[in-house]
């Protein structure tokens, strides 16, 4: 009897995995690039750093050449115990468009970054608010255009696309930049379906009133990361949120280079989201639970050749309409390359999740600098 009941229950995993690509991702796979009147608004770009000294070295003076008529640079150095204060001082000085906001440490918000981000939102002298990482740099000189074109009286909030350089003969890169693939395709296509859930403080936007609406991070203030994701997770609605995928709009940031950053970085990521919302949390654990199964289960019938035919039929169909979605979507967002190895990444993400997921039982994950 456990036999029959496993070949059932494998049927309804692909099943559910249909759905998922098919239905939900398909929202964005299948989606096309809408082209909208440039925007004229006057925003402000807001740079949290502590201690990145290197990269906004490098990074701060893409951000202050872009291609707007109207916009200033909020930088805001978090305590920094390097060079990154001077590096601000000295494009103050040099930028008209940027103003700084230094932050002393506070012994009740002493390392947390969304303090020092509700200072810098406080500073912004205008109402649209365009958000990046120190070590994020955009793709073009038009990346703030192409953000807030999207925003309209109804869209408030904009979801863009924090890519990863590519580093060659890595694999290690590449199974990097399919997870941010794999994360892209999920949030997007939950924000087109008018259920957003998150987004990714290397490129995102929003107007300050959002902010102002759900109390910025008061709620979740006690959580040390979050500052992106869970603030889409609480402000945003159907009516309120969109996305934004041309090239253009684009955001790239150094990925780790070795296992142990990125599964550390893994972990705060996934302990964040078991404060999302109650639907989110239960579409994010099906989706996994269901790629964990549809792994775990044919290795059982195949090993007693259970209707052998048939589950073999089965993967290979979950594999085709998958590998279609991810492929279609890699296009969009320029990741053809992560995608040839998708069988085995997927299944290394899968067990380093379930991975990360009992480590974050025993020890608590650390965040910020």
């Amino acid at each position: 009897m456990l036999l029959p009941l496993l070949f059932y229950v494998f049927i309804g995993i692909v099943f559910i995995q249909f759905l998922y690509y098919i239905v939900v991702f398909g929202k964005f796979a299948f989606a096309k690039p809408k082209k909208n009147n440039l925007k004229r608004i006057p925003v402000s770009v807001i740079v949290c750093a502590k201690n990145e000294a290197e990269n906004v070295a490098k990074f701060i003076p893409i951000l202050a050449t872009q291609n707007y008529p109207d916009f200033e640079i909020i930088l805001i150095d978090d305590a920094s115990s390097d060079a990154t204060l001077d590096i601000f001082e000295a494009f103050e000085k040099e930028y008209s468009n940027i103003r700084l906001v230094k932050v002393a440490n506070n012994e009740a918000f002493w390392g947390n970054k969304k303090f020092a981000l509700t200072l810098g939102i406080k500073a912004a002298s205008k109402e649209y608010l365009l958000f990046t990482d120190a070590d994020c740099y955009p793709t073009s000189e038009n990346w703030i255009a192409e953000m807030t074109s999207n925003f309209t009286l109804q869209k408030t909030i904009i979801l863009g696309y924090g890519a990863y350089e590519k580093i060659p003969n890595s694999f290690l890169n590449k199974i990097i930049r399919f997870e941010t693939l794999l994360t892209a395709v999920q949030y997007f296509s939950w924000a087109k379906m008018g259920m957003p859930y998150m987004g990714v403080g290397r490129n995102m936007a929003y107007k300050k009133e959002e902010f102002f609406n759900v109390n910025g991070f008061i709620d979740h203030m006690k959580i040390r990361s979050g500052d992106d994701d869970l603030f889409v997770n609480q402000a945003s609605t159907k009516k309120n949120t969109t996305i934004c995928f041309s090239p253009e709009s684009f955001t790239y940031s150094k990925p780790k280079t070795s296992f142990t950053d990125w599964f550390t970085q893994k972990r705060r990521h996934i302990a964040t989201a078991t404060f999302y919302k109650p639907f989110d949390r239960m579409q994010l654990a099906l989706f996994y639970s269901s790629q964990l199964l549809f792994v775990l289960l044919p290795i059982v019938l195949l090993a007693f050749q259970f209707q052998w035919i048939i589950v073999l039929s089965l993967i290979g169909f979950r594999y085709l309409f998958a590998w279609i979605i991810m492929g279609l979507s890699a296009g969009k967002l320029k990741e053809k390359d992560a995608i040839y190895w998708f069988p085995i990444i997927e299944i290394i993400l899968i067990f380093t999740q379930l991975n990360v997921f009992i480590t974050n039982i025993f020890s608590k994950p650390v965040h910020w600098k």
